[in-house]
């Protein structure tokens, strides 16, 4: 193919028409991405965000759902001066610029006090350990108890003078006391022996003294032949 019949090939009208089909197709398919994520971004909308710290749960989703903004519970706490379901924290705070469509993250307050479970700490430790242990598990530690004892070993746990064991339930509020031994020993901590003075029992018996006798022996004695005689003689041996 010559040059001449190419360029008259190019310079027709049906391979022009393809080329200004394309060009437009482009076209649009760009002003549509454009225009469609601008829509779907809502590009230059934005919303300042309210505050909903101390509203309860209930106004403040209505508050949120009229802006466009989604309420979404994160965590709960408890303060025992704010009613049940009351916003504690919001995330992002008040002032924050948002889009549309956006999620607000909230703590609320919760009805109760939680529980913590007692761990085995009785008789299984010093004041010392225990007092670092407890509280960075969230327990509220009152003054100890010094009772007499082996000197800072954990001997009980009471609450509002109650006695309480490993595995009970307590509120996080709960003030604990501990029992913890003050170095000395009473007489009933002292360690008894197998057998002790008390196991055994005695009876008085009284025993009457031994009376001791003279005791003779009579032994006879072969008489004289005659008085002043001779003694008799021994038979001979045979």
């Amino acid at each position: 193919m010559t040059i001449k019949k190419l360029l008259k090939k190019f310079s027709s009208t049906y391979v022009w028409g393809h080329v200004v089909a394309v060009a437009i197709v482009v076209a649009l398919l760009a002003i549509g991405v454009r225009y469609g994520l601008a829509s779907y971004t809502r590009h230059g909308e934005s919303i300042v965000i309210p505050n909903v710290v101390h509203m309860q749960y209930a106004a403040a989703k209505a508050k949120l759902d009229s802006l466009g903004i989604a309420l979404v519970v994160n965590d709960t706490a408890y303060f025992k001066n704010l009613p049940p379901d009351c916003i504690i924290e919001q995330a992002p705070v008040m002032g924050k610029r948002v889009k549309p469509g956006h999620t607000i993250y909230i703590t609320i307050n919760s009805a109760g006090s939680p529980t913590l479970v007692i761990p085995d700490v009785i008789d299984n430790g010093s004041w010392r350990e225990v007092q670092a242990r407890m509280m960075s598990l969230g327990f509220k530690l009152g003054e100890p108890q010094y009772i007499p004892g082996e000197r800072d070993w954990i001997y009980g746990i009471t609450v509002n003078g109650r006695p309480i064991k490993t595995g009970d339930r307590v509120s996080a509020d709960a003030k604990l006391i501990f029992q913890v031994g003050d170095g000395t020993r009473s007489a009933t901590d002292s360690i008894r022996s197998e057998f002790s003075q008390d196991d055994f029992q005695y009876e008085e018996v009284e025993v009457e003294e031994p009376i001791y006798e003279d005791v003779y022996e009579e032994i006879e004695v072969p008489a004289d032949e005659e008085e002043g005689g001779a003694p008799a003689e021994k038979p001979a041996a045979p």
